[in-house]
């Protein structure tokens, strides 16, 4: 504690600010190089997966969950466990097999491995509504290929893009669970304008408003929850008591129901947390997920 507040007014004096989160970021920032600063790393992450695989095979390395950081495992391992996945209409990295002219007016693209949303593309016609620019098909499998040539580790997903519980095409609203071995801590839903920008609000299990757990985005205002909430909820306890530790699990509000997005198993690096929802995420996780990484 004296050394948490001595390095406080360190930055203080410095005109740094302090850090956030406490606790908590220290633990994910101990995650982070423990998952990725070994040198199985990557071999791990990008080990070919499918549903029909037996557990023991997606838990046969130690930290096995890093293999659920590459997106194509993570979706066969939410349909392993009864979720819904948006649909593939392909994967590779040899952009020779894919024909994009049969691909539909609206899709998803988005790599396997990555963050931050970048080389996502949501496709409505010529228009990615991440970036607003327009795309000609062939300009898109150019972007693709140059960053194929940038990380021989890389492959891309093209998926459905799917629509809005109204059945609109549109940047669709994140709902991201903070949850640990099956316990909610926080669903936080983002609004999203941009890969970067966008409006957030918390809330608890039963949908009462939170304050902020994360301060990345600006605050929004109070919103029903999604028709498919309680089978957002069910898909998410399942994935977390699989996934065994702390994780945050996305998932889409769409016209066929709670679609999964993602694991994140570090999220944001523990940066941008409040110092009392730092607090409250490590007391959920000594107690649901005692002694675990």
């Amino acid at each position: 504690m004296l050394k948490t507040l001595l390095k406080s007014i360190t930055c203080a004096v410095k005109g740094k600010p302090s850090p956030q989160g406490g606790e908590f970021s220290e633990r994910i920032k101990h995650r982070h190089s423990t998952f990725w600063d070994a040198p199985d790393a990557e071999a791990v992450r990008n080990t070919p997966m499918s549903a029909s695989d037996p557990l023991a095979k997606w838990q046969d390395v130690a930290h096995w969950q890093r293999k659920l950081s590459n997106k194509h495992n993570s979706r066969e391992f939410a349909k392993m466990n009864g979720c819904r996945v948006a649909e593939l209409y392909w994967k590779g990295r040899d952009l020779r097999s894919l024909n994009a002219e049969q691909l539909p007016k609206q899709f998803v693209i988005r790599p396997t491995i990555g963050h931050s949303s970048d080389l996502v593309f949501l496709m409505d016609g010529p228009l990615n509504l991440m970036d607003g620019q327009t795309y000609a098909k062939q300009g898109i499998i150019e972007k693709l290929d140059e960053a194929l040539r940038q990380n021989q580790e890389l492959e891309f997903l093209i998926e459905e893009f799917v629509r809005t519980e109204q059945g609109e095409y549109k940047i669709p609203n994140d709902y991201k669970f903070f949850i640990f071995n099956g316990e909610v801590a926080s669903i936080q839903v983002i609004n999203r304008l941009s890969p970067k920008k966008g409006f957030t609000t918390f809330y608890d299990k039963d949908w009462n408003p939170m304050e902020a757990i994360t301060t990345f985005y600006s605050k929004g205002t109070y919103q029903q929850p999604p028709a498919c909430l309680k089978e957002m909820m069910e898909y998410a306890k399942t994935l977390s008591k699989a996934y065994e530790i702390f994780a945050r699990i996305d998932f889409y509000a769409t016209d066929k129901g709670a679609v999964f997005g993602e694991f994140t198993p570090t999220p944001a690096l523990g940066k941008n947390f409040a110092p009392a929802a730092g607090q409250m995420l490590v007391n959920y996780w000594d107690k649901f997920c005692t002694g675990k990484i």
